[in-house]
């Protein structure tokens, strides 16, 4: 058996991605995600995070599909992310293939492993994922502009705010997590995701799942993630966090900001994204889209929140959902 040969099953063999498959894996992802596609970016970081496992199958020498599977919450589970199967290849059965081996690899390489997450858009179909409980649901408000369009609407929504004049003043302002000990004092407060109903109790980072534990923190620590809460006294009433913005292949090249938002408080939430895109204002540049998650209450209010500026296209209302299987 060839070195980086793992198995073979159905005219398939799998193999450990390596950085010189990114071409190959490129194209059979084209369209994907209607051009949101976040592997282009993170594939070659992904060739040595920790705890993450890239495996490719190939029919004959040519790779028809991808599957990444990466181990957190201190090992007890593993989140599914990165298929990808060859448009060609696409109805056959390859993706379940690819699945059951990379289930069987994962568990002889991770034997603690007793969950698997998965998040996906709420229009993958309900029957190929029969096997996983639905935890939770979020929706997604999006954008489409140039920097320019985001720089005014940061200070319109800024205007918005102050026109408001809401009561509750400084007691609920929102702040920047900025150290170690700051942030650690909000993602480890035991009351976290009943006080902010957490989807399925986790804080979900740009599609990837973590429960709120001291085993996460490296793996968010990682990201150089921007964090925001609001409390009320010890209280925690809000909290968000923007993955830097990455190109993605959007309307021909575009970066992607994405704001995770945890809470039901409508103002909170609204500062939040002001915050958010203060925060990041320095880094757009060219075309973006910007994406934000949220609570399924939130999003009428925010979608009439962010209205009204010229250049800035509202993109199909999505919406993401949660889900587990336990092993």
């Amino acid at each position: 058996m060839e070195p980086d040969l793992l198995g073979e099953s159905e005219e398939l063999t799998f193999w450990l991605a390596k950085p010189e498959d990114y071409e190959d894996v490129m194209a059979i992802s084209k369209g994907i995600f209607d051009g949101n596609d976040y592997l282009p970016h993170f594939y070659q970081e992904w060739m040595t995070e920790p705890n993450r496992v890239v495996i490719v199958a190939r029919k004959g020498r040519k790779l028809v599909a991808l599957e990444s599977r990466v181990v957190v919450d201190g090992g007890n589970t593993v989140v599914l992310q990165g298929l990808r199967v060859c448009p060609s290849e696409a109805g056959h059965g390859l993706a379940s293939v690819l699945h059951r081996f990379c289930d069987s690899y994962m568990k002889k390489l991770y034997p603690s492993i007793r969950m698997r997450h998965l998040i996906t858009y709420d229009y993958v179909a309900s029957e190929k994922l029969s096997k996983f409980n639905l935890l939770a649901k979020r929706v997604v408000l999006s954008f489409y502009g140039e920097a320019e369009s985001f720089f005014t609407l940061t200070s319109t929504l800024k205007a918005k705010l102050v026109a408001e004049n809401r009561p509750g003043g400084s007691d609920f302002k929102t702040c920047a997590l900025e150290t170690e000990d700051q942030l650690r004092s909000v993602i480890l407060d035991p009351d976290l995701p009943s006080m902010l109903q957490l989807p399925g109790g986790a804080i979900i980072q740009d599609w990837q799942p973590l429960m709120p534990t001291e085993t996460n923190m490296e793996i968010l620590r990682r990201q150089n993630l921007s964090w925001f809460a609001a409390r009320a006294g010890k209280k925690i009433l809000f909290l968000s966090l923007h993955t830097p913005p990455y190109p993605i292949p959007y309307n021909n090249g575009s970066l992607c900001l994405n704001i995770d938002l945890f809470g039901t408080d409508t103002v909170l939430a609204k500062e939040a994204v002001v915050a958010h895109l203060e925060r990041s204002k320095g880094q757009l540049r060219g075309g973006v889209v910007m994406h934000v998650y949220m609570h399924t209450s939130l999003w009428e209010d925010l979608r009439e929140f962010c209205q009204g500026v010229s250049g800035l296209k509202q993109l199909e209302k999505r919406g993401q959902k949660f889900f587990e299987e336990k092993i």
